[in-house]
């Protein structure tokens, strides 16, 4: 099975390895690292911030260093995530935040509701039936933090 080998090739999960970036794709990176290994970094793996195409975040020869998150030993390639040392920017806000109020700029107007960005890396969303007015992207809007959940990704806002 895919993933379940928790040590592989001299390495374990959790290690931290340095390799340079081969390829980027629409879906991920591919790292090569020491030893004549392969890694891969998913997109969602890359940045804890919202980016538009992965060149954005890191392009071909580029050095990066990243944690291993698991084996794929079908094709012969170590899971990576560049985003795991990182401070994750949701942390923060929720020990923070929760129950006050906060000034957020419109990143995404939806048919659910709109999405706004309450802090660096850090998006909630305003239920289409809490807004009082049409919003538009790029909206600066005050909105209470009225619930959390990290597991999720999840911030509900109601307009302030």
């Amino acid at each position: 099975m895919r993933g379940t080998e928790t040590e592989w090739r001299g390495l374990e999960h959790g290690d931290v390895v340095r390799g340079v970036v081969t390829h980027v794709a629409p879906f991920g990176v591919f790292v090569e690292l020491p030893g004549a290994l392969q890694g891969f970094a998913a997109v969602p793996e890359l940045d804890w911030h919202r980016f538009d195409a992965v060149e954005e975040v890191v392009r071909v020869g580029q050095e990066v260093t990243a944690e291993v998150l698991a084996f794929d030993v079908e094709r012969e390639q170590v899971r990576l995530s560049l985003k795991a040392l990182e401070p994750d920017p949701w942390l923060a806000f929720a020990r923070e935040n929760l129950g006050r109020t906060v000034r957020g700029r419109v990143t995404k107007v939806a048919p659910i509701g709109v999405f706004v960005q309450v802090a660096d890396g850090v998006e909630g969303l305003v239920p289409r039936e809490l807004l009082d007015r049409a919003c538009a992207v790029g909206d600066e809007l005050t909105v209470d933090v009225t619930g959390i959940n990290l597991r999720r990704r999840r911030i509900a806002l109601a307009v302030g």
